[in-house]
């Protein structure tokens, strides 16, 4: 995957179908949080071999097992056919964040990082708020 440069407002705007929404939505909850750090949209193939398009968050260098870091983001949004996936890169306690919030988020389906929100309406936003309150908090510790 790669930043593309394109804007994240027009790409943002461009989106339709049943989850347009729900990532209007939490990219406004996201970014209420972003305070200055990098929103930039990335292209290319994910995991599994599928191509994204996913809304980064936060500039990062991830640490791999085998080989060396990669540029990163810290929290991503991507739209998928039957769902929206939340993507929480942030590392905590020597885990992912995210196992820290189990149960806190909604009716979701959980990860080790990632989250899969079909609807706003199984989500508990203040839940989301508070894991990407903690999220970025993890770059300055």
């Amino acid at each position: 995957m790669e930043r593309t440069g394109a804007d994240v407002n027009t790409f943002l705007a461009s989106l339709d179908g049943p989850h347009a929404e729900t990532m209007r939505t939490l990219d406004a909850l996201i970014g209420e949080r972003l305070g200055g750090r990098e929103r930039e949209l990335w292209e290319g193939v994910f995991w599994g071999g599928t191509e994204q398009r996913i809304i980064g968050y936060a500039r990062i260098e991830q640490p791999r097992s085998k080989g060396e870091s990669v540029e990163w983001f810290l929290l991503g949004l991507a739209q998928q056919q039957k769902h929206v996936s939340l993507y929480v890169n942030a590392v905590a306690d020597g885990g992912y964040l995210l196992a820290q919030y189990q149960g806190r988020l909604g009716s979701l389906k959980q990860g080790a990082a990632a989250l899969t929100i079909p609807s706003l309406e199984k989500a508990d936003l203040d839940g989301l708020a508070s894991l990407v309150d903690d999220a970025f908090a993890t770059l300055t510790s």
